[in-house]
């Protein structure tokens, strides 16, 4: 087997596992058996778990992304296709690391913090790269700033919910007032 076909097969079946029994269930040894190969061959190409699953989280986040800001959907304002494309990325980022790893996890694992951390940084670049790509922000530099402060901001809130949400509707609830009474500031405080 070629590299990248090694990789992609060791991604699809660690993710099957993880959306089955989460992250923290699942072993090495339990990927290498149901991506058929040895466990050492996981290891040539992946560092750790924690690697393999930072690599499918970023390959379904860029996907998603790519999906979400190539939608050509209009809008009535800058403002309100800047606050549409924050809620649709900040879902996405929430629904990532609910359906691959599990807030249990999230919440119990003492090297969480970092690893949240590692990812939250890694998806604040891949959304700021990916939103300076949209017209409205290719051809003005001096709105990076303003940008980068509604990343970093929006993200942070977001995992936030992580760890102060029990169930759904809390999620539910707490997108909701984050739609309603911070975005509408923090997208103002942007542009």
């Amino acid at each position: 087997m070629e590299a990248e076909k090694i990789k992609e097969t060791v991604k699809k079946a660690a993710k099957e596992l993880f959306r089955k029994y989460g992250y923290h269930k699942t072993s090495v040894n339990e990927i290498a058996k149901k991506a058929r190969i040895a466990k050492a061959t996981i290891y040539k190409y992946f560092e750790s778990k924690e690697q393999v699953l930072d690599s499918i989280l970023m390959d379904y986040l860029d996907q998603n992304l790519y999906e979400i800001l190539n939608n050509k959907v209009s809008y009535a304002s800058e403002e309100e296709h800047l606050k549409a494309l924050v809620m649709k990325t900040s879902r996405l980022s929430f629904t990532a690391c609910n359906e691959f790893i599990g807030w249990d996890f999230v919440r119990e694992n003492a090297n969480s913090q970092e690893f949240l951390k590692h990812l939250s940084d890694q998806l604040e670049a891949l959304l700021l790269a990916a939103y300076l790509q949209l017209d409205n922000f290719k051809n003005n530099p001096a709105r990076r700033e303003g940008l980068a402060f509604l990343l970093k901001a929006s993200k942070s809130i977001v995992f936030s919910f992580a760890f102060t949400s029990v169930s759904d509707s809390d999620v539910r609830k707490n997108f909701v007032s984050f739609q309603k009474e911070i975005l509408p500031f923090l997208v103002k405080a942007a542009l």
